[in-house]
């Protein structure tokens, strides 16, 4: 069993960097275009030097924010349009929403 593990670990790392590059936004790729990438990923991948070349060079770096991650969530989402995403019960548009939906009706107002 264990002399399976290079081979699964390369496996791994092929399909981590093939999937990974192809979910990644084209104006994020670094150096080369996506579809170089992708080529480069797949014809050297049995060596390793296609998807380490994509994490190494490639891959768009992360982000410095407080959420980490290198896309940052949903684009424009959270708490002042920062492009971080933040949970519903942080978002302060999200509260001001609930908060109309909650207030009584006046009694000038239509009900239907």
């Amino acid at each position: 069993m264990l002399r399976y593990l290079p081979f699964l670990l390369v496996l791994a790392l092929w399909i981590y960097a093939f999937i990974d590059c192809l979910n990644t936004p084209e104006e994020e790729v670094r150096k080369l275009p996506k579809t170089a990438w992708v080529i480069i990923i797949l014809l050297f991948g049995e060596v390793l030097l296609g998807p380490i070349a994509w994490i190494a060079v490639g891959r768009p770096r992360a982000s410095a924010g407080p959420g980490g991650g290198r896309r940052g969530g949903a684009a424009g989402s959270g708490a002042g349009g920062g492009g971080r995403w933040v949970a519903p019960d942080d978002n302060p548009e999200f509260l001001r929403s609930l908060d109309k939906d909650q207030r009584p009706r006046g009694e000038g107002e239509d009900r239907d």
